[in-house]
């Protein structure tokens, strides 16, 4: 019984960390693209695609 409390405490500690990192990323404008989706169509398709 003990083993489960230990793995849900580790299991809540790295949630809390991905939580956290998630939010540093949003606060430092990580997801701020707004140029790029608008012209992913213009890019032209990699070399190695050409081949197939």
């Amino acid at each position: 019984m003990s083993v489960i409390l230990v793995l849900i405490g580790a299991s809540l500690i790295v949630a809390t960390g991905f939580l956290l990192a998630f939010i540093w990323s949003v606060k430092n404008d990580q997801y701020e693209d707004r140029f790029t989706p608008s012209v992913r169509m213009l890019f032209d398709e990699d070399e190695s695609r050409k081949d197939l």
